[in-house]
């Protein structure tokens, strides 16, 4: 891949969605420092790379998380959130506003101010509609305070563009998630996060955040550039070349004065 002119760029914080970890970047992190990318990605706390308890983790956690992150970091940072991710991406622009200077949504979480996507999933009438995706094939621990992903379940709805075999390989690495990181809500302002860039891919073939879902989240927060890949729900992993052709000219791309 040529790399573009880096004028614009910024580091890129790589922001995982629930079950997951660092590692669901691992193969489209080459084809960003390819293209002159420095990227960063994330495990976030209680998310099976260390020790903090499902009772301890919360959204506050994951901006604290990101923010230590982003301070140890020359200049600005652009921020991309997969799936749940979003959710915590759009916290931290919040949350960090003078160093994030552009976020990106992978079939992410994009949602109102206050808004949990339970909430937005109710509202939608997903599970009457089809489109409830994980959901009912979550086994909840016996306190409630997190939830696992049956592998097989995984592969069929979060790679279902992948070979199952190899979509079961790719997906052994997924942990437990803290229900404290993803039953949560946002509060941004204008002021903060809705002023800043931003770019939503589309995943068409998802099988977790239905494509319907995902564009009437760009519906609910406009203002949004929009990639539609065809792929399913995890295109870093089953599609990286095509998610990195989506993400590279946005996040390289010359901020505007």
């Amino acid at each position: 891949m040529r790399p573009p002119d880096k004028a614009g760029a910024s580091t890129v914080i790589l922001i995982h969605g629930a079950w997951q970890g660092s590692w669901v970047w691992t193969r489209l992190m080459p084809l960003l420092e390819d293209a002159g990318l420095a990227a960063i990605a994330v495990d976030l706390p209680g998310n099976g790379h260390d020790d903090t308890s499902p009772e301890a983790v919360s959204l506050d956690l994951y901006v604290q998380h990101i923010e230590k992150i982003v301070a140890a970091t020359k200049g600005c940072v652009s921020l991309v959130g997969h799936s749940g991710g979003g959710v915590v991406a759009t916290a931290a622009a919040e949350a960090l506003a003078g160093k994030v200077d552009r976020v990106a949504y992978i079939a992410g979480m994009m949602l109102p101010s206050g808004m949990r996507f339970a909430e937005f999933l109710a509202d939608e009438r997903a599970a009457d509609r089809g489109l409830a995706g994980i959901g009912p094939h979550l086994v909840w621990s016996p306190d409630r305070q997190s939830t696992a992903v049956p592998t097989e379940a995984a592969a069929e709805i979060f790679l279902s563009d992948m070979a199952h075999d190899a979509a079961l390989a790719a997906l052994a690495r997924l942990t437990p998630q803290p229900q404290g990181g993803r039953d949560v809500a946002v509060r941004w302002t204008d002021s903060r996060f809705n002023r800043l860039p931003r770019l939503y891919i589309e995943c068409l073939r998802d099988r977790s955040v239905a494509h319907e879902l995902q564009r009437r989240m760009q519906e609910l927060v406009p203002g949004a550039e929009r990639v539609m890949l065809d792929a399913g729900h995890v295109p870093h992993i089953s599609a990286p070349a095509q998610l990195a052709g989506a993400l590279i000219p946005f996040l390289t791309r010359q901020k505007r004065a």
